[in-house]
């Protein structure tokens, strides 16, 4: 017997978002219509480039729509109006959404007949918000996952549909982790769809207890407070990367630091100095213990070892880094 399929609508926009859409189409779920964010400048020439979404909808043949906004009353309700014509004229079964990076208003949420499912990247309602990854790693929690969510108007407080779980690893970035998290959604989004189409959904409410918000990304929260602890400062290297990359100060540059190994202080040291240096290895006091700096990137440089940077930038034990 055949797997009922759905007339499934998509908004979402970065890679996160392109796994579930592939999936979806691959399952054999029709998507007459995929949201997603204006074209952004990217790269060195910031030349105007379109999300990983629009890529993939313009390769299934998918049409596609762009608003800035979906807030009729907003600052632009023409763009809004001609979204919610084109939602309509989809007539879809569901909305699925996925790093979208818009707010949906109540008539989106109306729409579907099945509603909006969401693809959260944590175990609700621990890491509601805009950055569950890069918190979750942050935060030094031992697993985090996938959660589908039934959409309603707060901030990722709808009834949950699935749940699966994934451990975060003692090396992970936010990139190796986003990979593996996206991979899930994907299974679990065309798994939940299936239920959707089968009437098999079970909604359980979100718990109470236990929330916390992943605020959103801010490049002013990069540069290293070596006051920290260095078990705190490594996972948020870990967790900044690939954005914004944590950085500290070194001879008038701002130095990326895209790796580091927590080491044992012995003897007190004013955080943010030297201890050790040998030109293969950097070391550095920070409010407890010592970090082991291992790949840095000068500004207009690549990622490289430590010990190609001390080749140009020479440190001795006692410096200050910023």
């Amino acid at each position: 017997m055949a797997t009922p399929t759905l007339r499934v609508a998509f908004a979402g926009t970065p890679e996160f978002a392109a796994a579930a859409l592939r999936a979806i189409h691959e399952a054999g779920h029709a998507v007459p219509l995929v949201l997603t964010q204006p074209d952004r400048p990217a790269g060195r020439g910031m030349k105007l480039t379109p999300s990983p979404v629009k890529q993939l909808a313009l390769e299934f043949g998918v049409p596609v729509v762009q608003p800035r906004s979906l807030r009729l009353d907003g600052k632009f309700p023409d763009e809004a109006a001609a979204a919610r014509a084109a939602l309509a004229a989809a007539q879809p079964d569901v909305l699925v959404v996925a790093a979208y990076g818009l707010i949906l208003p109540q008539w989106v949420l109306d729409l579907p007949r099945l509603g909006c499912l969401n693809i959260h990247g944590s175990l609700l309602p621990r890491w509601r918000g805009a950055a569950p990854i890069h918190r979750a790693i942050e935060a030094g929690d031992a697993g985090t996952g996938i959660t589908i969510m039934q959409m309603d108007a707060g901030l990722d407080t709808g009834d949950m549909l699935l749940v699966e779980h994934e451990p975060i690893l003692a090396d992970d970035t936010t990139g190796r982790l986003h990979d593996r998290l996206a991979a899930l959604g994907a299974r679990m989004i065309v798994r939940s769809l299936s239920d959707a189409a089968a009437g098999a959904l079970r909604p359980v409410r979100q718990p109470d207890e236990g929330v916390t918000y992943a605020h959103k990304i801010d490049k002013a929260e990069a540069a290293i407070d070596w006051t920290q602890p260095a078990e705190a400062i490594e996972r948020r290297v870990r967790a900044f990367d690939p954005f914004p990359g944590a950085t500290f100060q070194a001879g008038g540059e701002t130095v990326k630091l895209w790796r580091a190994q927590v080491e044992r202080l012995d003897d007190a040291a004013a955080p943010g100095s030297v201890i050790a240096v040998d030109g293969q290895q950097l070391v550095v006091a920070c409010g407890d213990g010592a970090l082991a700096l291992l790949d840095v990137q000068r500004p207009g440089g690549k990622r490289g070892p430590v010990a190609q940077w001390l080749q140009a930038h020479p440190v001795q034990r006692g410096d200050r880094l910023g």
